[in-house]
């Protein structure tokens, strides 16, 4: 099989800031108080009268180069060899927070066992099934005391289904695939828009691309 190189591209005219993502990478990966795989960060520029907003969504870049990998003391975290997704294994995790703060982005997040509610509502009750598995956090189980992060939604990748995240964008301004078929959507995107990527000068090699 052909290795791929998933991405995801975000195009800034397109986003109207509604948030659906962020909503949706919660009710798909169960997340609690404090852990947001998406983000939406939100600026105003200008002065009164002429002032716009600027909307930046932002998730975990599946580095080329992670440099939260190298760092992890018991390999729970690692570059997935066929399509380059970076990945947390809970059951080796033992919370130790270097991954976190290897990573330039932000986009990892230390499960601290808080809820929404107490006692549990009927959806945080729900197992997460995030790479796959069901994760019941009830009696303090995993992923509570873990690290946790955007997994580009593997399990549903798993099952030839977008990121929920891409699913749920009304405006389309998310698209993911594979930036080693010259034929995708992402690969011909960035190959006729203005892109950049964040933090470039670190060399870590975002495989998250901003067209605008």
């Amino acid at each position: 099989m052909a290795k791929k190189r998933y991405a995801m591209v975000i195009d800034l005219k397109r986003c109207v800031d509604c948030d659906a993502c962020t909503i949706a990478c919660k009710q798909e990966n169960h997340t609690p108080p404090g852990v947001a795989y998406t983000r939406v960060l939100r600026k105003e520029v200008g002065e009164y009268p002429n002032v716009r907003r600027q909307f930046l969504p932002i998730l975990c870049n599946h580095c080329e180069h992670p440099p939260c990998v190298p760092v992890c003391p018991v390999g729970a975290t690692w570059k997935r060899e066929q399509d380059g997704i970076v990945v947390v294994d809970y059951e080796k995790c033992i919370g130790c927070r270097y991954c976190m703060t290897a990573c330039p982005y932000g986009a990892r997040f230390f499960d601290f066992g808080e809820n929404y509610s107490e006692p549990l509502n009927v959806f945080e009750a729900q197992a997460s099934n995030e790479y796959g598995k069901q994760w019941n956090r009830a009696n303090g189980n995993s992923p509570i005391g873990n690290v946790r992060k955007c997994t580009f939604c593997v399990h549903r990748l798993d099952k030839g289904l977008e990121p929920a995240c891409v699913q749920t964008c009304m405006p389309k301004a998310r698209l993911f695939g594979d930036l080693n078929d010259p034929d995708s959507e992402v690969s011909r995107l960035l190959a006729e828009r203005r892109s950049f990527v964040l933090k470039e000068e670190l060399g870590t090699g975002p495989n998250v691309y901003y067209i605008t």
